[in-house]
């Protein structure tokens, strides 16, 4: 039975970067048996975040804002592996990835609990997916890929997802770097740059 894969991808509309890294992404989970959803997240109609905590206590595990934010929320739950591709925007996610991560805030329970000495919510499913996080940016920069991997690495905590793992990719990279960098990825959990 093959597992599920989301491709998240949360280019920019006229960006070019992440294409190279989301075709090779899509064909690596092909050949590793999943079955790929892609979403390009700038076509879909996604509001932002209202911090109205509805989806804790007016429609528990639901957005109240009735788009694509929902349906983005139940894929990655019942998807195995959760990829997010994103140009590195000032050390974060682009805006359009980072509407879907403040609205999958529903997968998580209002509730609390303590998880080495710090306090998250309480997760609301006994299973979450695997994420990999794609970051690609047009120069090296040391101060962004390091606030990316530490803003990756603590949202994976408010995420729980079982295994995360992140890589830097270059848009100057060669095509075959890129495909090595995944793979290795994919196959390892490294955490890595190109």
């Amino acid at each position: 039975m093959s597992m599920k894969a989301l491709i998240l991808n949360g280019t920019i509309k006229g960006e070019t970067a992440l294409e190279t890294p989301h075709s090779i992404t899509t064909n690596i989970l092909k050949d590793s048996n999943y079955k790929v959803t892609s979403m390009l997240l700038h076509e879909l109609d996604i509001k932002n975040c209202i911090g109205c905590f509805g989806c804790w206590v007016k429609t528990p595990g639901i957005c109240v804002i009735n788009d694509w934010g929902r349906d983005i929320a139940k894929a990655i739950i019942q998807s195995d592996l959760v990829v997010y591709l994103t140009p590195i925007v000032f050390g974060g996610p682009s805006s359009e990835l980072k509407k879907v991560i403040d609205r999958i805030i529903p997968l998580t329970l209002p509730f609390f609990k303590k998880i080495n000495g710090e306090i998250h919510h309480k997760p609301r499913y006994d299973k979450y997916p695997r994420v990999m996080v794609l970051g690609v940016l047009h120069e090296r920069n040391e101060t962004l890929e390091l606030t990316f991997k530490k803003l990756i690495k603590r949202n994976s905590l408010n995420w729980y997802n079982p295994q995360y793992s992140v890589a830097i990719l270059h848009s100057f990279c060669e095509e075959i770097e890129i495909r090595n960098k995944i793979e290795t990825l994919f196959k390892d959990e490294e955490v890595g740059v190109c």
